[in-house]
């Protein structure tokens, strides 16, 4: 299937900008957060730069495979994004996974194919009224505000789980935008460039982008990759079934099976995302003045208790 397909590489390529993204936004000053100071601090790190164009290589993906399957089949699929980006993560820290992170890998694999098997998404169509696009688009706004606020009051692990809530909204909205805009390419260049979701696409994906960076300078991924990869699927399944009118089987065992599916993947995310904070750590800067906020995250800490240990590779 042409959207299976597609939705496994944009997987695989926003794991890896995962990756490097991370590399360099856990070197960034705290004092940096919340302000687009952060991108003029990001945007010189080649490793970030190198994220960014996976991120649209990903986003080239995503549209193939939203153009050709419902949004309730696609979004949930780029829960395996986490896998894959432990496994490039531990290949450049070079540090072996254990035992119970390859069972988690096969935990989030499994529950995750048997979840999709027994709602099956299907149907819906690309377009929707545009009274229906008012009220996704007002609800979304009052959650975001919601949650960003609670964010915004937090500190420390709460603040990095709301913003990666927070993006994962976004970036299921941005996934809803895409559908539409990548639909009106088939009547032509013209309607293309002339839908309003084209552009709400690209400012709800900046949007999300933004979150996510201040999620991860926030806290460990432990806090903001699982709500940052379930919200992006449940919150997407909900806007296919709103939006576009896709259906998904719920009725008797099968809703109970999806449960229990959801239930195994957020424990699965939870072991992934502590594995893959342990992979990360030789990429966290020395604590102290003495730390250079500016520095290439791929040249390894210099100073403090991590000085020796393998550094990440290019």
């Amino acid at each position: 299937m042409v959207s299976v397909l597609f939705a496994l590489l944009t997987a695989l390529f926003n794991g890896l900008a995962s990756v490097l993204q991370r590399m360099a936004a856990a070197t960034a000053p705290a004092e940096k957060a919340l302000h687009l100071s952060l991108f003029r601090n990001l945007i010189r790190r080649k490793v970030w730069l190198a994220g960014i164009g996976l991120v649209i290589l990903a986003a080239v993906c995503q549209a193939t495979a939203l153009a050709t399957g419902p949004v309730a089949l696609v979004q949930p699929i780029f829960i395996i994004e986490l896998p894959f980006t432990l496994l490039v993560a531990s290949r450049l820290a070079h540090r072996r996974l254990s035992r119970m992170t390859w069972w988690a890998v096969i935990l989030v694999t499994v529950s995750l194919g048997i979840g999709l098997a027994a709602a099956a998404p299907s149907g819906g169509s690309d377009q929707a009224s545009t009274r229906v696009w008012v009220t996704a688009l007002i609800v979304t706004a009052g959650f975001e505000a919601v949650v960003i606020s609670v964010g915004v009051r937090a500190r420390g692990n709460v603040r990095a789980a709301a913003f990666g809530l927070a993006a994962a909204c976004g970036y299921a909205l941005t996934a809803t935008l895409l559908k539409t805009a990548v639909a009106n390419l088939d009547q032509g260049i013209g309607p293309f460039f002339s839908s309003w979701q084209l552009y709400a696409t690209a400012v709800a994906g900046v949007g999300a982008l933004f979150l996510l960076q201040n999620a991860l300078q926030a806290g460990p991924l432990v806090y903001v990759q699982p709500p940052l990869t379930l919200g992006d699927a449940l919150i997407s399944a909900s806007f296919g079934v709103t939006v576009f009118g896709e259906d998904v089987r719920t009725g008797g065992w099968l809703l109970v099976v999806e449960i229990l599916a959801v239930i195994a993947v957020a424990l699965g995310c939870i072991q992934l995302s502590r594995s893959l904070t342990d992979v990360h750590s030789p990429w966290q800067p020395a604590p102290g003045p003495t730390a250079d906020p500016t520095a290439d995250p791929t040249a390894g800490p210099t100073t403090g208790p991590a000085a020796g240990q393998p550094t990440a590779g290019e």
